[in-house]
């Protein structure tokens, strides 16, 4: 086995002024153990990697004023309680604290992640750790303190450890580049402490990845070992995004993926971009994003393209894409649907809302989906983008707008039938066409119009067609028909005639059958029906 240490031993802190992004804590701590005001029990509480265990054995030591290679093995103990959470451990603790140190003044005992003692031997350890012996000290770790119960955290001087900037991870990774004479950019070390979220462990654990594979640390090496994207990819998504070209950003987006770059880490990611270029929309809030020179002009140009309520709702879709993530089957089909709802957003300046607008297919006409559509391309040719027209869709929405259009479009309708000739019709012909157009709009899957249609026999008097339904919605669906009938009838017959529609509830009794009734009518169908109830001598 070689004899290479990891840089978070080799660089871990061996006294105070060395922590690196604690310095209240450090200076309290520094400065009680030199009046001799230290509690009998600390709690070290904080995010992981920031230099809680490290903190604690420098408390050790400097309580006993032991050098870094002095043998401790007899003052200062280092507990895991994950392993040792029952009560006959802390019993076995509370027995040992009764023999005074060997050297040195005090015993010193380091319970790392403490919030997993059980509820036993938390309690069991109550009374040790308010009126500890004389000559013991308590110092407790953990991550989780909200974990711990409130008679524990009564006993202890509890400190609290934040995340360490990206400034102080970036200036202590400088310092070991320098020591380990490895040449590096200052965007890789600022990726790096990025990914790391605060933690120093984690960072020098990134930068050992790093460096394992090249002594040059570039931002191209640790996007690829990180599994990050580089700032160049994100720019160029946001261009993308501008400039509504769908088919380029999905393309981008896939390619992405396809390098091993994990999904949620990319809309994280993304997300963080957005942000970033929010934040730099004002000159207060500048200070808070962390890049060198070029990438910091690159952002500032970005942010004068977008405004901020786009970039807010940009995030908004970003989240609960990532919140829905894990739930998804199909995650890659997720997050391209999460990047078509960003490129499709327009906003209501008189609403002060977001809606999706659908982008029509000309805007990609010069754009090639594949390369080898050439019948794509020859119609391409064929239809010139400035002949294509888009037309507008009608609707079948029942509203005020929607019949008084109808009626104007009926009363162009009439001037324009005036060619038709005025001859009486039968109504043998109306039936037989009614008919027809009923049998029109089922093969068209307009179920509704067509049984409303069937309701009653319609009536001819004087080329005025009357029809009769049960209640008034019938009516106004009939009303928003009414044109379209009117027209199919005018252009079979080749004349003049117009419906008149009116309201009998009555209808809906009489569209009530008993059973005799509907047995009745099925027999006028099919004679064979009444054969076939005596054959099986059957009731009704």
């Amino acid at each position: 086995m070689s004899n290479f240490i990891i840089s978070a031993r080799k660089y871990r802190p061996v006294n105070f002024d060395d922590v690196i992004g604690q310095k209240v804590i450090t200076n309290t701590l520094k400065e009680a153990i030199k009046n001799n005001k230290l509690a009998q029990a600390l709690l070290f509480t904080g995010p992981r990697g920031v230099g809680k265990t490290s903190c604690a054995r420098i408390v050790a030591r400097e309580l006993n004023n032991f050098e870094i290679s002095d043998d401790n093995s007899y003052n200062i103990f280092e507990l895991d309680a994950a392993s040792n959470n029952g009560v006959e451990g802390i019993r076995n603790l509370i027995e040992q604290t009764r023999i005074p140190p060997q050297t040195g003044k005090f015993k010193v005992y380091i319970i790392d992640e403490v919030h997993m003692l059980s509820s036993g031997a938390f309690n069991a350890f109550l009374k040790t750790l308010e009126e500890p012996p004389a000559h013991c000290m308590f110092i407790l770790a953990t991550t989780e303190k909200h974990k711990i119960i409130p008679t524990i955290l009564s006993r202890c001087q509890i400190y609290n450890f934040k995340r360490i900037t990206n400034e102080g991870i970036v200036d202590h990774l400088k310092n070991i580049c320098q020591l380990e004479k490895i040449k590096f950019e200052d965007n890789a070390l600022i990726q790096i402490a990025n990914k790391s979220d605060g933690a120093m462990r984690d960072a020098l654990q990134l930068f050992d990845k790093v460096v394992g594979v090249n002594k040059e640390l570039t931002s191209k090496l640790v996007s690829e070992n990180l599994n990050t994207v580089d700032f160049e990819t994100y720019i160029k998504l946001f261009e993308l995004i501008n400039n509504n070209d769908i088919p380029n950003l999905i393309v981008e987006i896939n390619s992405v993926l396809d390098n091993g770059i994990s999904g949620d880490i990319f809309i994280s990611g993304l997300s963080s971009f957005f942000r970033d270029v929010l934040v730099c929309k004002n000159k207060l809030s500048q200070n808070l994003v962390n890049y060198n020179e070029a990438n910091f002009k690159l952002l500032l140009d970005v942010s004068s393209k977008v405004d901020y309520n786009y970039l807010i709702e940009y995030m908004n879709i970003l989240n609960d894409s990532e919140i829905n993530f894990q739930k998804s089957i199909n995650q890659k089909l997720l997050i391209e649907l999460t990047m078509l709802k960003i490129v499709s957003l327009e906003y209501n300046e008189e609403k002060k809302k977001f809606k999706y607008k659908l982008i029509p297919t000309f805007h990609f006409q010069e754009q090639v989906f594949l390369q080898d559509s050439n019948n794509a391309q020859e119609q391409k040719k064929k239809t010139p983008l400035a002949n294509i027209k888009i037309e507008n869709f009608k609707t079948s929405t029942l509203s005020l707008k929607s019949i008084q259009k109808s009626k104007e479009i009926e009363s162009e309708s009439e001037v324009q039938d005036d060619h038709f000739e005025e001859k009486l019709l039968t109504i043998e012909d109306v039936l037989e066409l009614w008919g027809e157009y009923i049998q029109i709009q089922e093969d068209k899957g307009r179920y509704n119009i067509a049984s409303i249609l069937r309701i009653s026999t319609p009536t001819l008097k004087e080329n005025h067609i009357h029809y009769k339904v049960s209640n008034n919605t019938s009516a106004l669906e009939i009303d928003l028909e009414k044109h379209q009938l009117v027209q199919f009838l005018r252009n079979r017959l080749k004349a003049k005639i117009e419906l008149i529609l009116t309201t009998d509830k009555t209808i809906d009794k009489k569209l009530t059958y008993t059973n005799k009734d509907k047995y009745n009518l099925l027999k006028e169908k099919n004679p064979l029906i009444e054969e076939l109830k005596n054959a099986f001598k059957l009731s009704i």
